[in-house]
């Protein structure tokens, strides 16, 4: 199957001199794949370069074999929806929340919204299970509420590409489950390409189906979860003590931590 999103010897990065050199992946058509690693090991960079954030030294990012600096604004929010990591809780009605996903398609003199524009915005809120709170305004809803709403307003932009900036920091696990069960749920159903940042090993490892580890501005490993998330890889990268095992049901792999005590104990063992 030909690449759906490639990174070709990707070079980016920031005047403070923090940078990203030689990265090279792609990712398929229809896959949810993760970006994980350590606090400072260049995610939201990489991520930053993906979105046009900031701007590629060397190298290409390719969308459909077309390099995503050379498609116009509005044609590329036509094919990339980004959800950030904190959704705007602004006072603002969460159905016209939802509808500014629609204005990469609103024509130059086009004042209000089309039928088609509410019947998609609708529909997103509906499968999202945010429509009963069309007529709330964002700030009065919880975080995962807003993270939804968030999910809705990108998926009415009709992307190919669905990017997620950490979409589970700072909810609880049921929120968490929550979301990424619907993100996986589009995934499939809709054949959505998904790419988001996540720092839940486990979360990680049970959702993509590629990951994507990263380690001081480089790419360290990549591949499926079981390629990935192995003790050593972890260890290596996190600098901490690990078991990974199999998890019965999804046969995925599952990270276990160890305390310095636990540690402590078993080597007076």
């Amino acid at each position: 199957m030909p690449e759906f999103l490639k990174i070709n010897e990707l070079k980016c990065g920031y005047p403070s001199g923090f940078m990203l050199e030689k990265i090279n992946f792609d990712i398929q058509k229809g896959s949810f794949a993760g970006i994980i690693g350590p606090n400072g090991s260049g995610k939201t960079t990489l991520f930053k370069s993906i979105t046009g954030e900031i701007s590629i030294i060397e190298g290409d990012i390719l969308l459909n074999n077309t390099n995503i600096s050379t498609i116009a604004p509005r044609q590329k929010a036509r094919k990339i929806a980004i959800v950030t990591q904190n959704a705007e809780a602004a006072d603002i009605l969460v159905e016209d929340y939802v509808l500014m996903g629609r204005f990469p398609y609103k024509s130059t003199f086009q004042l209000f919204e089309s039928k088609e524009d509410y019947a998609l915005a609708n529909k997103f809120m509906k499968l999202t299970g945010v429509l009963k709170y069309k007529d709330k305004l964002m700030s009065e809803l919880s975080g995962g509420e807003q993270q939804l709403a968030a999910i809705a307003r990108a998926l009415t932009q009709e992307p190919e590409l669905l990017l997620l900036d950490e979409p589970t920091s700072h909810l609880d696990i049921s929120h968490q489950v929550q979301i990424l069960n619907l993100i996986q749920q589009l995934n499939e159903d809709l054949d959505l390409t998904v790419l988001m940042i996540i720092h839940d090993l486990n979360l990680a490892g049970e959702y993509c189906n590629y990951l994507i580890l990263m380690n001081n501005g480089k790419l360290h490993t990549k591949g499926t979860p079981k390629q990935v998330l192995n003790y050593k890889h972890i260890e290596e990268v996190y600098k901490t003590v690990v078991i990974t095992q199999e998890n019965p049901l999804s046969k995925k792999p599952a990270i276990f931590l160890v305390s310095g005590k636990t540690l402590n104990m078993n080597k007076h063992d």
